[in-house]
């Protein structure tokens, strides 16, 4: 099939069950209760059964270059998104105090766990690329609760408490059992009962992402210069910048298969609610992650095609 139609399958896929969610928020299916009972179990217990199900039996992860190389291609693309988007602030009219870094932020962060994971598995269905995805992920993640904290709250100092969470966890532990083979000798029941969890944290997820923007829907005046910005930032000039990164540098091919999708996301739904618990501008969050999201249903297969073919996988 035609990488290109591939591409928009998935994409629509992916957005149909966000749809779902924001009509089930609206019909007040999914109530706020709900909707926070749910995020907490999947964020304590169906993505750390993903994590752990897909690295077992990792290869792959045994290798330190791979797994040092997926974890500082997260972090170090992360920082260059916060630092670019930040110089851009002040031409979308925004300063320090009024959204500047609430802006670099959410702009600089793409949404890279729930919605890559099944596009990476629609494009690139092997285990070890999921494994790689992970990886990559625990560097993203110290970028945003490092960094991205200390832009959004103005603090000099890292709370790196942030970090113990539930996937971060279990990709240390998924580490140390890819390294000592525990697919090969782990008993089937659990492998069963990680396979089965980890299967309900995608559609779980991205139902919870869908009511999220029930939520935030009509609730901040738009500004046509942040969201034209932010466009431009996450959906062109960041995807240009990783994927001639993954194409030029001595990568994997695992974690050229991860840069492309991740290149192709919008904004995080995470720096909305940051923004909001750690004194930002939630306003500049909303329409960044609103636009981006919009726009991304266009863009995103066309970065995913473009750069399958560009790098050659």
């Amino acid at each position: 099939m035609d990488i290109t139609w591939i591409a928009i399958e998935t994409t629509l896929a992916v957005f149909s069950i966000v749809g779902i969610g924001f009509f089930l928020r609206r019909r007040n299916i999914i109530t706020t209760e709900i909707a926070q009972g749910l995020m907490n179990i999947a964020i304590n217990v169906l993505f750390p059964c993903l994590i752990l199900d897909k690295m077992l039996g990792s290869k792959v992860l045994t290798q330190p270059l791979v797994v040092i190389s997926a974890a500082g291609m997260g972090f170090c693309t992360i920082m260059i998104g916060y630092g670019l988007c930040y110089l851009v602030g002040p031409l979308v009219g925004l300063q320090r105090g009024s959204g500047r870094r609430t802006f670099a932020v959410s702009s600089g962060l793409q949404n890279f766990g729930f919605v890559a994971i099944p596009l990476l598995a629609a494009f690139f269905p092997s285990e070890e690329s999921m494994a790689v995805l992970f990886t990559h992920n625990v560097g993203v993640d110290v970028a945003l609760w490092t960094v991205g904290l200390m832009l959004l709250s103005g603090t000099k100092k890292p709370s790196w408490q942030l970090l113990m969470k539930g996937p971060i966890i279990a990709v240390f532990f998924g580490l140390l059992l890819a390294n000592i083979d525990a697919g090969s000798w782990m008993p089937n029941v659990i492998s069963t009962i990680l396979g089965d969890l980890g299967a309900c944290t995608v559609p779980v997820c991205l139902l919870i992402t869908g009511s999220t923007f029930s939520d935030l829907v009509g609730k901040e005046k738009f500004r046509m210069k942040v969201a034209a910005g932010s466009i431009i930032m996450r959906l062109a000039v960041l995807p240009l910048i990783m994927l001639s990164l993954a194409r030029f540098l001595p990568i994997s091919t695992e974690l050229k298969q991860v840069m492309v999708i991740q290149a192709s996301l919008p904004a995080a739904v995470t720096t909305i609610i940051l923004s909001r618990y750690y004194g930002g501008q939630p306003g500049v969050a909303i329409q960044v992650v609103i636009a981006t999201t919009l726009a991304a249903l266009i863009t995103m297969p066309l970065i995913i095609t473009l750069g399958i073919q560009w790098l050659g996988l």
